[in-house]
């Protein structure tokens, strides 16, 4: 059988809880039973610490999602520049096998993030650096400036990977601590409700006010109501 939904296992929780706090006479039952109303308070606890942390995780993968678009968009413009500059330093040192193996002009140009960086910081790092290679990227309009400028772009990628990669973590953790809050409601929960149907087995009404007749056993971990984070790969 699928998972219950969150939304649906705090609405029988609220449900068992609240309208036992409030009933005096379900109180009385219970408590026989080890559940007084410190006990069954512990649960309220739980109830209220679950939709926090729910909230919580929903809006650490907002962040994320928000880093995710940043890093994209940052990365789209620095590797459009980037591959100006490539294909024009290409022309430039086609019969320079040494510049070509010192600003990392041969074979293919890395698809993900970490092999982007390296490649475009060897670039812009060694060109920078070398008079002569700037003077033969200076025939074709690739002056120093417009290739710091490059450089700062690929700082800006750089820089937003690493906050992408800091909001993925924070939303990794925020579902940890989600689906732990969770499971504690349902272990408490679960607990009650096999109390609740002993000590109120002739009073159906009673456990038709706390819902547990409606209930099946409580199922423990946590449907993701996010969808797993996409990005850029790194």
């Amino acid at each position: 059988m699928p998972k219950a939904t969150i939304d649906s296992r705090l609405l029988a929780a609220q449900e068992a809880i609240d309208n036992a706090l409030s009933d005096a006479e379900i109180q009385g039952f219970l408590s026989q039973y080890g559940y007084n109303v410190a006990r069954i308070g512990e649960g309220k606890a739980f109830f209220q610490t679950a939709p926090q942390l729910h909230q919580k995780q929903k809006a650490e993968y907002g962040d994320q999602f928000a880093a995710t678009q940043a890093l994209e968009q940052a990365w789209e413009q620095a590797n459009a520049e980037y591959m100006r500059l490539v294909k024009l330093a290409r022309i430039a040192f086609k019969s320079d096998l040494a510049a070509i193996t010192k600003l990392g002009l041969d074979g293919q140009r890395k698809e993900t993030i970490s092999g982007w960086l390296t490649q475009a910081k060897q670039f812009y790092t060694n060109a920078i650096a070398d008079p002569a290679a700037l003077a033969s990227l200076g025939q074709y309009g690739l002056t120093a400036e417009r290739l710091q400028a490059g450089q700062a772009l690929m700082q800006q990628v750089e820089t937003a990977n690493a906050a992408q990669q800091k909001e993925k973590g924070e939303a990794q953790q925020a579902t940890l601590d989600r689906d732990a809050a969770f499971d504690k409601l349902d272990e408490w929960l679960g607990d009650f409700i096999a109390v609740a149907r002993i000590a109120l087995e002739a009073k159906p009404q009673f456990l038709e006010k706390l819902g547990v007749l409606k209930l099946n056993q409580p199922r423990t971990g946590t449907q993701a109501e996010v969808p797993e984070e996409t990005g850029v790969p790194a």
